[in-house]
Parts: C-alpha cells; structure tokens; sequence
C-alpha cells in the first residue's frame, strides 16, 4: 500500500467511491472490466500541466490545424474576412465551436477497401455561437445575447448545426479537400424529419409544421455516433438557450414546467426577435422539436436528416452504439446537466450485418431505459414504456410520445438514478464494458451523495464502468442488469480537501505523475488497442488547460493516466477521434480564448493564426507522430 493510502481520510474516501462486491472491497480497488494481465503503459513522453496560448503535444508529435471556423468549404467562397461575413457566405464555411468528430473513410485513390485510412469524410459537430468572439463591437459575452442584429443572428443560425468536409492525408499533412461533392453544411435551416413514436404528436405540431413530422435544423450539437451501417448520429444537447420567453406565461401546464426545466428564459439569446419560431409566447411548441439525436448519412449529400424520438428528449451529449450480429442494437446515451440520468436503448428489431437499408430503421423502433444505480454494486435498466408503472394518464402522460418528450420526468418517476452531469457514455470495443463520463455535480450536498455519486459539490467529477454479464469481448448488452464500479475520481491526488481527491485506483497512485492526474471528464474515445483517451472540459479551475489524457482500462496501468494533449487558455478539448490505423487523432479545439473580458476586439490570444487580423478560431486538429506510428503506442 502506498503511502498515500495510508492516510485515514483517504482510506475514508476510497471505502465510500465504489459499490461493495460481495467480497466486501470496495468497487474502485476491484478489477472491473480490467484483467489482472500485465500490459504495458503507453509509450509517449508526457507533457506537464501549463496555461497559456499555444496547444501543447509530447515531443515526436506533430499537429495539421486541418479546420477552423470560417475555412472555406466550396471555392467559391474565397478568403475568410469576418468582419464581412455574411449567412450565405457562412453557409459555405466551417462551423463554429467545432465538438463531436466522426472519421467516416472513404476508398483511396487507387481503390482502397473500406476502413481506408489515408481520406475520409470528417463530420463535425457545431455546438453553439459566441457572438462577443465573432463578431466586433460587443463588450462582453452578456451584451452579445442582447440586442443582437439580425445579420449577427442569421449568421449564427447559419454556423451552428454540422459539418461534412471529405479530408485526405498527403506527404505534407491532413488537408480539406475544397469542392468535395460530398462537402455539406447542416444548420438551422436545414430540413430534417422527425420519425418514430411521437412523430406527428400534437405536441410537435406548429404553425409552420401542423404535421408535427417536418422541422428546420438543429442547434446545441455536442457529442454523438456512428452506426455500422454508415451512419452518423449528432446530439443536440443545450437548445433551451435558443429559445426565448416566459415559460410562466404559457397557458398549456405540460408546456409551462417542461420550458423552465430546459432553462428557456425572457433572459436568452434574443434569436427570437429576428426568428419568430424561437419565441415560445409565439410558437410555444416549438422547443419539443428540439432535444433529440439527429441522424444524418454522410455519404449521400442529397440525403435528408432524422430527428429519431424513440431515443428520447433530453439534453443529449451523444449516443453511441454497440452492434453485435443478429442481436438487437443498443445505444448508450447521457442528459447533460446536473442531477440527470444514463439512459439505454434497445431496438426493436435484431441488427443485419450487410442488410443497410433495413438496418437503416434500427432506431426508429425499441425501447428507451433508464439506469439505476445500487449502492451494493448492481444496476438496473428500467423501462420508459407508456402504461407500465407510474408513466400513466394518473401522472399526467397520455401515450408514449408524451414518455419520450419528456423523458426526464419519467425517469424520475420511475426512479432512476440522479447523476452527476452526465456526458460521454461510450462502449470499450476491446473489453465490450461501457464508460460513462460524470463532469461534476457543484449541488450535490453531503446529504444527497450515494455510492455512484459519492462526493458532495463535486468539481472534479469521476467515471464509472458498466459491466454486463458475459466475458470481455462476449456480454449481453440487452440484459436489464448490470454491475458498476468506480474507474476513476478527477482531482488530485494529494489535494487536502477530500471533495476534490482525486482517487486512480490502488494499484496505480504512483504510477500517476504530477501532470498525470486530471478533472472534469466530459469526451472520451478508445484507440485500436482499447486505451482510454479522455478529453477534459474545466481543468483552468484547477489552473492549468484543459485536454487529453490516456490510460489502459486493464493490466497494472489500468486508470492511471497519462497527460497527452493541452489546449490554449480559453479553451475545451471536443470529440476525440481515431482513424481506423490509429495513426491520426483528430480533436476539436472549442472556444479558445473565452473567460474574463476577452472579445472579438480585445482577445485573450488569437489561436491559432496568431493574425492580428483574425479573432480566435475554433478549430479541429490532426495529430499524427513524425514518425508514422500509432498514437499513443
């Protein structure tokens, strides 16, 4: 034992993170998913924790700055000029404040087969505006959601949303390929379906769509997927701030308590002043539209976006796929926020390997679960299914549709387990356990905690490991229930305040470096060899940039992290992503240069041009060693 664990408050600690197994060791100390194998650490040089206005990589590493808002995506579209910038213009431009990154590969020139890993369709999430960045004139990020021009808030719309951009890797780097057919921009304007059971509810029919099965856009687009059969699925996670309005002023009761708990306020963007649909005392239905996962084929530009409901209303961070022959797919998902829940979808029909049109519906039909969470180490998946239990006309639900627009009250009711601001729920590939990302939970009181939310005012956040019956590479998603442990607790290891311990497992407190430790888990991704990459979203907190960090999830290293990449101050590290060689890492670069004062005319820094001309710019990296080999390795 190190001598860390010696420590009784630390011991104190680490006997209350996990879910006790039957033999009485705590979960966090207990192997999970991890074998009790011998494996080697990750190879890199590890970089330290620093603050500043560069992006930070291990030394043999190299970085392409592949995209960056306003990066033309069509010729015709010329040199970015911001301060000239107009909707149509943008609408032939990278987005802004780049997130979810999926590698969808493409055949290479001379005819490669699928899995290529030299070019590629890159789809990028957008997942909201910072007009006090984008745009001159505005003096603080409060004034930039007031009194916002017209011609400002079109150009939002137009910026926010998605984009498909085909990329190929050359002997001087990853580059856009300008012109691509396949080169595409969804945004708030672009028609999309909704299907599934409540497509066409009442309550998703307005003026502008009394079918209540046709929307324009998407908006709030954080995490997401991708499905086996080409697909890929986008999050649309903060929409609440879209909107504007009194949720208190609203007649209808439902509508009223279902506004104010998405954080629709007189106070938002005034997007609706120019928009009408985006005032819910006009259009108060509009917001149901909202809050779904969006599915989008990349490979056929003319093809039209799915909002699929049967997954669901709720802040979404993404959902991600676990699709295993003739069984049915399952999806994992988390409502980012604080005090919301985990939740799983199982298909209706069995998944197809090479049948894509039919596998195409997969997700229109199943059922939606909730997780709950026992302090004993067990879980549950627990059913939001119309007429069982309390979702009843008793408790105010008339059919499903009403279940799944608001799934987080009949999670609640149900009793599902509140948690600590769920974010990235994502599926190991190697050892086939599932990882859901907890940010942090600052509400959560002493009285409140549990054993898979075990720390009051959380501000670190921590992951947990889903375990379902069967063997590494063989369990059955579908089962109902599950074990849990504790994979990790954010913070440092030797911080004196026991709420902000950071807590890596017994086996590997020394093998966490100074630099090793991080907080506030939010992306996570898996390379080829099944370690965990980590990007985090609230590091500065702690005083130091946010990233990527990377460990094993089994062996003598398992949880015990490594400090790969850091961003610029200001900002976030988004969607992590490999190709399928695993000798390119594609990441997203959100929000550099916000906090304090900084604005368009007064930046903290201007990555990643450094042009006294250009504000900073979101961007997507390419990270590659110099010498070719697998990341990480």
């Amino acid at each position: 034992m190190s001598q860390d664990l010696k420590d009784p408050a630390r011991r104190s600690l680490l006997k209350g993170i996990g879910a006790v197994a039957a033999a009485g060791t705590t979960a966090t100390l207990l192997p999970g998913c991890g074998r009790r194998v011998h494996s080697g650490n990750l190879g890199f040089a590890e970089i330290p924790h620093t603050l500043d206005a560069q992006h930070h990589l291990p030394e043999g590493y190299r970085a392409d700055i592949l995209l960056r808002w306003g990066d033309p995506l069509t010729t015709d579209a010329g040199k970015f000029a911001p301060t000239a910038l107009s909707a149509q213009e943008q609408r032939q431009r990278f987005g802004y404040n780049n997130d979810f990154i999926a590698f969808m590969p493409l055949p290479g020139e001379a005819g490669g087969a699928a899995g290529d890993s030299t070019r590629g369709l890159l789809c990028v999430n957008h997942e909201y505006t910072q007009p006090h960045l984008m745009f001159p004139g505005y003096d603080d990020e409060y004034a930039a959601t007031r009194g916002v021009s017209a011609e400002h808030v079109a150009i939002e719309q137009e910026a926010c949303g998605h984009s498909i951009v085909e990329v190929e890797k050359t002997a001087k780097g990853w580059r856009p390929v300008v012109d691509s057919p396949f080169n595409r921009r969804i945004t708030l304007h672009t028609t999309m379906d909704i299907i599934g059971p409540a497509a066409g509810d009442p309550r998703l029919q307005t003026a502008a769509d009394p079918s209540g099965t046709r929307v324009l856009g998407t908006v709030g687009n954080c995490a997401g997927g991708k499905t086996p059969w080409g697909t890929v699925l986008i999050a649309e996670e903060g929409f609440g701030g879209a909107f504007q309005g009194d949720p208190g002023a609203i007649a209808d009761p439902v509508e009223r308590l279902n506004h104010a708990a998405f954080a629709i306020a007189p106070h938002n963007r005034n997007w609706g002043d120019h928009d009408r649909r985006f005032d819910i005392g006009i259009e108060p239905r509009e917001p149901n539209r909202f809050g779904w996962m969006v599915e989008i084929d990349p490979y056929d530009p003319h093809s039209r976006p799915r909002k699929l409901t049967s997954l669901g209303r709720f802040q979404h961070e993404g959902f991600t796929l676990v699709c295993k022959p003739h069984q049915p797919a399952v999806a994992y998902g988390g409502d980012d926020d604080e005090d919301q829940f985990v939740y799983r979808f199982v298909s209706a029909e069995n998944y197809r390997p090479g049948n894509d049109t039919r596998n195409r519906n997969l997700l229109a039909a199943g059922v939606l679960y909730v997780a709950r969470f026992s302090d004993d180490g067990t879980g549950a998946w627990l059913p939001l299914v119309f007429g069982e239990g309390p979702l009843t006309p008793q408790n105010g639900f008339r059919n499903q549709a009403d279940v799944l627009i608001d799934a987080r009250r009949a999670a609640a009711l149900v009793g599902a387990t509140p948690m600590d601001r769920p974010e990235d729920v994502e599926t190991n590939p190697v050892n086939d356990c599932t990882y859901v990302m907890l940010t942090k939970n600052k509400s959560r009181t002493a009285g409140e905690t549990n054993a898979a939310n075990p720390r009051p005012r959380n501000v670190a956040g921590h992951v947990l490991e889903i375990v379902p019956p069967g063997e590494d590479g063989n369990r059955d998603h579908t089962s109902n229930d599950f074990r849990w442990y504790t994979f990790l607790l954010g913070g440092n290891p030797n911080a004196e305040d026991p709420r902000e311990r950071g807590a890596y497992g017994e086996e590997v407190i020394g093998a966490v470096s100074p630099h090793g430790w991080l907080a506030n888990p939010d992306n996570v991704a898996f390379d080829p060899g099944g370690n965990m990459w980590i990007a985090t979203d609230g590091c500065e907190r702690f005083g130091f940039h946010d990233g990527l960090w990377a460990m094993a999830t089994e062996g003598e290293f398992r949880a015990a992290p490594r400090h790969f990449f850091g961003c610029p101050r200001g900002a976030e590290a988004c969607g992590p992503e490999f190709t399928p060689d695993g000798t390119t890492l594609f990441i997203s670069v959100q929000h550099p240069a916000d906090g304090g004062r900084s604005t368009f005319d007064r930046p903290m820094h201007r990555w990643p041009d450094y042009d006294p001309a250009l504000p900073p710019r979101p961007a997507v990296l390419a990270i590659r060693r110099e010498d070719g080999g697998v990341v990480g390795s």
